[in-house]
Order: structure tokens, then C-alpha cells, then sequence
């Protein structure tokens, strides 16, 4: 019971931190790229891959939270740091931003995939 306790004030802990610095994505067995949280990772078609710019901010990024990362963290193999608008930084795959989608609930959830014909799930 007591590590019931433990793993559900960690959960809301960090469900809390979610606007905070975070570290790099993994990946799941099926291929999918998932923040530390292991919630599913997106990709934004209207971002220029590259670019170090993200092209979802303001509103979009209530409905698609960045994965941010902190300022000092450092780009490894196929993962980088972009600063976005606001000057914060943000974890990207290949050159694409990364971000979370405000409706998926629950790790392994993947509602945004496929979203407007832009949104997709961030895969390595």
C-alpha cells in the first residue's frame, strides 16, 4: 500500500512539473517516442525540420505541450535542443520539435496521430 502511495504522489508530482525541463525521449517496444512521463511524443508537419524553430506556439502549444528541455541540456545523436519563441527550450528528434497532445490521458494513448492530416507520432 505504502508504494502505492509513493508511486501515485511521484505520478501527480510530475504531472505537475509537466511545463518544467524534462529529459530526453525514449522509445517504446512498437517504435513510438515517449517523454519521461511515458506519454506519447508528436511531430508537427508545419515545422521545417532543421530549422530550430517550432511552428506551434501560443494556443497551439496549450493543445500540444513542448517537450521542453532544460537550458542546460545538450544535443545527443539524433536528439537536439531548439529555443522557442519565448526563449525556452524544447527537446526535437531529427531535427523535428517534439510535443505532447492535451488529450491523450494515459501513457500509450495516441489520439493525436493522424490530427488535422498534420500531427504524428514521433517515431526515432
Amino acid at each position: 500500500m505504502k508504494l502505492l502511495s509513493i508511486a501515485t504522489l511521484t505520478f501527480a508530482l510530475l504531472g505537475g512539473c509537466a511545463a518544467m525541463a524534462e529529459m530526453a525521449p525514449t522509445h517504446t517496444s512498437d517504435g513510438v517516442l515517449t517523454g519521461p512521463n511515458g506519454m506519447t511524443l508528436y511531430t508537427f508537419d508545419k515545422d521545417t525540420q532543421g530549422s530550430g524553430k517550432s511552428a506551434c506556439n501560443g494556443g497551439c502549444a496549450t493543445n500540444w505541450p513542448p517537450l521542453m528541455a532544460a537550458d542546460s541540456d545538450k544535443a545527443s545523436g539524433d536528439y537536439t535542443v531548439i529555443t522557442r519563441d519565448d526563449g525556452k527550450k524544447q527537446w526535437a528528434a531529427k531535427g523535428k520539435p517534439l510535443y505532447y497532445w492535451s488529450k491523450d490521458s494515459k501513457p500509450g494513448d495516441k489520439t493525436g496521430d493522424g490530427f488535422l492530416g498534420v500531427w504524428h507520432t514521433a517515431k526515432p
